[in-house]
């Protein structure tokens, strides 16, 4: 038993380097994110430095969304609660920026974010200053069909991951997955 132990382990480390992420795009150096003024869900003013101090998955959505944020908002909470649960450290904050400042207030951040675990953020502002940070990452949104308040915003799906530097690190596409983000965000995260 010891030797089949013991070949299995040679086996496993000379199969390869290190273990690699299955679906996020890792960026070689971390891109900075410019500056820009909104507010978080308690109504605080925030600004680029909300996203220092520790790591962030970042998805852009909105509150009524009818499919693809409530979606995605599950599986990063999911992915939270199962490194949690692994024990691992640091674990991400799940954050959602409001691409429909309109009808999403803070009041409205705060309580749609609740849902999906403890300790997420919700950003929402002015237009303006949301299509700083939205430019500069490549998020697409538009307001879409509908009148007066029922219409829709059409958006990137995209997952982003911020080091505690405040830098873009990371990205992952959809269809998002618990496995793979679970897999994956320890890896680049320890890799930092």
């Amino acid at each position: 038993g010891l030797a089949i132990a013991a070949g299995l382990a040679l086996a496993l480390r000379n199969a390869g380097g290190p273990a690699a992420p299955l679906t996020a795009t890792v960026l070689p150096v971390g891109n900075e994110l410019p500056d820009f003024a909104l507010l978080d869900h308690e109504g605080e003013p925030v600004d680029r430095t909300v996203f220092e101090g520790q790591w962030d998955v970042v998805f852009f959505g909105f509150t009524h969304c009818p499919d693809i944020c409530p979606a995605t908002m599950t599986v990063l909470g999911q992915a939270k609660r199962e490194l949690a649960a692994q024990g691992r450290e640091p674990l991400p904050r799940v954050v959602l920026v409001s691409v429909d400042p309109e009808r999403d207030t803070p009041e409205a951040m705060a309580r749609y974010i609740a849902y999906f675990g403890d300790d997420n953020l919700g950003l929402t502002g002015e237009l303006g200053e949301l299509s700083k940070l939205t430019d500069a990452l490549g998020i697409f949104f538009q307001k879409a069909g509908g009148d007066d308040d029922a219409y829709g915003v059409d958006h990137s799906t995209v997952v982003l991951l911020i080091d505690p530097q405040g830098r873009l690190k990371a990205l992952f596409t959809a269809p998002h997955d618990v496995a793979n983000l679970v897999h994956d965000l320890p890896l680049i995260m320890a890799a930092e």
